[in-house]
């Protein structure tokens, strides 16, 4: 692992380039296609994709596969005929762990009190979404979603592909990607831990507010880590553009946490002038909906250049601790090129 500096070229870049937020087209299946070669291996360093994923995103066609390739689905190092043996190995064990479920099934309804009561929750919370958009056009196969949860339960493990083999593979995959981020409950306490510091180093006048009337908000932002700050935007084409950016570490690691920094900094002046409680600032971060993506992402990358250009970095190699000397512990390193696939 390398830490990145401030003399790092492309911190620069992305300092100057999201100073605006209008970014050029998203990537598409032409250019998508281009990064390989004519026996489909990676002609173009995966850290450059990387940042072009993260300064102009994915068109909606790219997805599919892209993101086989940001999850770990498929290695960035692996030719078309190694993708063929992953596809069809992924679907046979697929269907092996379907087979397997459908045998232990009534084994769990009268043994597990647990499976029962998750299968309910899974049931349940699957019935109030919103499986059609305004125009009647379905969004959400219900019964194929409800399946796959309750196998990748069963499992203990992690859509917008075709099959059900690969939509399974793939949200065990971003599971394994964003567990210390957004998803387990121990990587949640983690963020909200690095948002406290964040906002101490950056914001202290801020910081001190939320200390005393407004203690105890940081840890109520819980969800936003949970649901990867789904419930904030306006569209799933701006989750989307979010998580793709997430999953490829770019331009730092744990970025959801410079997220979630400037989307409190959209309610702080508000909060300071009416010397918000507690519950009064919960209500007003919960109120922060329709949001923009780009415009979100352009926002925690400036941050991400202040950090460099403060000097606050995470002591060379130390992934774990927190609070050496006068600089607070941002895991802001992991160059994707470093990173294990």
């Amino acid at each position: 692992m390398t830490t990145l500096s401030p003399e790092n070229s492309l911190s620069a870049r992305w300092s100057a380039s999201f100073i605006l937020v209008k970014r050029k087209p998203p990537i598409d299946k032409t250019e998508w296609d281009a990064f390989f070669d004519e026996n489909g291996l990676l002609a173009k360093s995966r850290d450059s994709i990387c940042v072009n994923i993260l300064e102009r995103g994915l068109h909606p066609l790219v997805r599919t596969e892209a993101w086989k390739f940001l999850t770990g689905y498929y290695s960035w190092q692996s030719s078309q005929d190694e993708r063929l043996t992953v596809d069809s190995t992924r679907r046979k064990n697929y269907e092996a762990l379907c087979e397997m479920y459908g045998k232990i099934q009534p084994l769990l309804e009268n043994l597990h009190r647990n499976f029962m009561e998750t299968r309910n929750n899974i049931a349940y919370d699957i019935q109030k979404l919103y499986d059609k958009d305004h125009l009647g056009n379905v969004l959400i196969d219900k019964k194929r979603l409800e399946k796959i949860l309750l196998l990748s339960y069963v499992c203990n493990t992690q859509l917008m592909v075709e099959h059900d083999h690969e939509t399974f593979w793939l949200f065990q995959f971003f599971l394994q990607k964003t567990e210390h981020s957004c998803v387990i409950n121990i990587g949640v306490g983690k963020n909200l831990d690095m948002l406290n510091d964040l906002i101490d180093f950056l914001d202290p006048v801020f910081a001190e507010h939320l200390r005393g009337r407004g203690a105890g908000t940081v840890r109520s932002l819980f969800p936003w880590f949970c649901f990867c700050f789904q419930r904030a935007f306006k569209s799933f084409e701006d989750v989307w553009r979010l998580w793709e950016v997430l999953l490829t570490g770019k331009p730092c690691r744990n970025f959801q946490v410079l997220v979630a920094y400037s989307m409190l900094q959209m309610v702080r002046e508000q909060v300071l002038q009416e010397s918000m409680t507690r519950d009064d600032i919960i209500l007003a971060c919960n109120n922060l909906i329709d949001l923009d993506a780009d415009v979100l992402i352009s926002a925690a990358c400036l941050i991400y250049a202040e950090l460099i250009q403060r000097d606050l970095l995470p002591p060379q190699g130390d992934c774990t601790a927190r609070g050496h000397g006068p600089r607070p512990w941002f895991p802001v390193s992991l160059p994707v090129d470093q990173a294990q696939d």
